[in-house]
This record gives structure tokens, sequence and C-alpha cells, in this order.
């Protein structure tokens, strides 16, 4: 069965649709990236796939004993805090100083563990957060435009972290970002979402889609260039191949 599925999730935030009639589907070892417009209920969407909201209609079927590592969108940190990087990844509960370091060593941080997340880079935050998500094994990845505040450097060593992470544990990997010229050509599915699905399938063709074109404009189409993973691999998930056009954008949250 699929790691986690979506059928028909609606939902309704302030007296308005957010989102309306989004089925999904996500497959072990599959990278799938959400992009959309701001407001188009990207970040809703991810909140119900781990459980943090309720659909109003429809539901969401998790495999038996799924474990999700979860990236948030936004960390924000009270630079008086005094928390290492260790115990931001022992939380909620304390976990063995082997484990931490392991998980440190393998976002690339070795001997991070001492270090104050007041004296942590952007990027060094995020890996730190990544080894977060990492610890215990997650099945799936989700991944809130964890590379939001960072450069370009950044962001490419950033998502090819990812994709080790995905060869190397089998994991799957969810992602909503806005770096349309880095994840389009590093994911598996890209799903289009403006409070419905607009449009799916490989990067190549959803990029093409009119649906996208209307959205993010001409120019995207061929921006490929900066990363794309090796795919020596085969994914036999829903909506693998073309795109799938769905019917016009609605408005929303997220």
């Amino acid at each position: 069965m699929s790691l986690i599925e979506a059928r028909g999730v609606g939902i309704d935030l302030g007296g308005r649709p957010v989102l309306r009639d989004v089925d999904f589907a996500i497959e072990r070892g599959e990278i799938v990236t959400i992009v959309g417009p701001n407001g188009s209920g990207k970040t809703t969407f991810l909140r119900i796939l781990i459980g943090a909201l309720r659909p109003d209609r429809g539901r969401v079927i998790r495999a038996p004993a799924l474990r999700i590592g979860h990236v948030p969108q936004r960390l924000a940190i009270d630079p008086t805090l005094p928390i290492t990087a260790g115990r931001m990844i022992g939380l909620p509960r304390r976990r063995p100083a082997p484990q931490i370091a392991a998980a440190l060593e393998r976002v690339g941080l070795p001997g991070f563990a001492g270090r104050p997340l007041a004296d942590l880079s952007g990027g060094q935050l995020q890996r730190v957060l990544l080894a977060r998500a990492i610890l215990g094994g997650a099945d799936i990845l989700i991944l809130d435009e964890p590379t939001q505040s960072l450069d370009q450097p950044a962001t490419a060593a950033f998502y090819l972290l990812v994709e080790e992470l995905r060869r190397d544990t089998g994991c799957a990997v969810l992602m909503v970002s806005h770096d349309l010229h880095v994840v389009m050509g590093a994911s598996d599915r890209v799903i289009c979402l403006n409070g419905h699905v607009c449009c799916q399938g490989t990067p190549v063709a959803v990029s093409a889609a009119p649906e996208y074109r209307a959205l993010f404009g001409t120019g995207t189409r061929g921006a490929f260039a900066l990363y794309r993973h090796a795919h020596d691999h085969r994914h036999d998930g829903p909506q693998a191949g073309a795109a799938d056009p769905a019917p016009a954008p609605a408005g929303g949250e997220g």
C-alpha cells in the first residue's frame, strides 16, 4: 500500500474553502514536490497529511506504524535561548548521545551536538532540523519549504543531501517548495496545487502543462539546470507519467 494516501480531501478555514477534492498518494522511495502560488493550500495540506489538522471532507490513510520525519516551514528561535543542536534534535524526549551524533554526521555536521542553535547559520539550522527528522528511521520525510531562507548554493546542497538520504535509506520525500529551478529537476513527480490539484506528473510534463504555465509563467519551463538527480530506478505509484490536468484553479489558504 502507499505510505500516505489522501482521498477527496477538503477543508475550510476561516469560513472559506482552502482545499477541495484532493487525491494524493506517495510510495516508498519516491520524491514528490508540491508547488503552487502563495495561498494555494500547500502547507495546510501537509498539516493534514501529518495529522496536525483534520479534513472537513475526505480522509487520509497512513501505512501502519508509519514513521514521519517533519521539517517545518519556519522555526522561530529566541537567540537568548540556551539550547544546543544536540538538545534540539533530542526533543521532545531525550535520545542517546551516539544516536544524535550519528544523525548530525549523516547531515554533514559532525561534532555539532554542543553548538548553540543561536550560533548556527541558516543552512546549518536546516540540517539540524533534518537530522532531527531522520532520527529513528523515518519512512517519509515531509519538508515544508525547507530552504526558504537559504541562498542558492546552500539550497542546492540541501536538496542534494535529501536525495542522498532517499538513495541510502529508501525513504520517501514529500516537499513543498518555491525553488522551482531546483526541485523541478530533483523530483520524480510534481503536483501543482491551487486549492485543488491543477496538474501532476513528471517534472517535464508538468512544466509544459497549460495549468502550470498559467500560474508560474513560461520562463520556468526549461529551468532544470541547477540540479537533476539520476533517475536510475522506477516508481509505480499513481500518476507517475504525464501531467493530468484538473479543473480551473480555486483560491485557498496555505
